[in-house]
């Protein structure tokens, strides 16, 4: 496999965001979002998945957090999905469940170029930290999408927010993790010969 790091730049009236993904890297991450939280999930995600990440975005945070959880999660997808190239040798699928205290989230992806998400983490608050609970969901339904992957996530169970949506995170990084190892062969894990 080559190098496969790639860097996204998205500026647009509500944006400005600058990504690098390297997939092969330790998991270094240095993200600032301008929303904690959000920093603290894709910090998690790089880590697990070890990813080395590096995000910076200044965003319509005056308005709220929309824009800014949105358009990162789409810049960091769309990295992702360019680093990976034509996806030639990966594995393709992967899955895992992770537990953090009382809280078990699964995960599922398929590096399919078919872009689908459903994400069920039944987050009761109306906040987590300093962002709205629905934009949690919606971050992780965003970066499925511009990363052209199939994701399938849920919390299994589990009583606090923070522990369940962090759970999440870390159960996709898993997955990603697996995904996008070397299958030990060259070839385009498909059927149609391209992903």
């Amino acid at each position: 496999m080559t190098d496969r790091i790639a860097t996204v730049t998205r500026t647009t009236r509500e944006t400005d965001i600058a990504v690098t993904v390297n997939l092969d890297g330790s998991g270094k991450a240095e993200i600032a979002t301008g929303l904690r939280f959000l920093d603290h999930m894709f910090d998690a995600l790089a880590r697990h998945g070890r990813m080395d990440v590096t995000l910076s975005c200044a965003g319509d945070l005056d308005i709220d957090d929309h824009h800014t959880a949105e358009d990162c999660a789409l810049a960091l997808g769309e990295a992702f999905d360019k680093a990976l190239g034509d996806k030639r040798g990966v594995r393709r699928f992967g899955e895992a469940h992770v537990p953090l205290d009382e809280a078990l989230a699964r995960a599922a992806v398929d590096l399919s170029g078919r872009p689908f998400a459903h994400v069920d983490l039944g987050l009761r608050r109306e906040r987590v930290g300093d962002i709205a609970a629905e934009m949690i969901g919606h971050a992780l339904s965003s970066f499925a999408m511009a990363a052209r992957l199939t994701l399938h996530v849920e919390l299994i169970r589990g009583q606090n927010d923070h522990h369940r949506a962090e759970a999440a995170f870390k159960a996709l990084a898993l997955a990603l993790r697996m995904a996008v190892a070397d299958a030990g062969h060259g070839d385009i894990p498909s059927a149609k010969g391209v992903l």
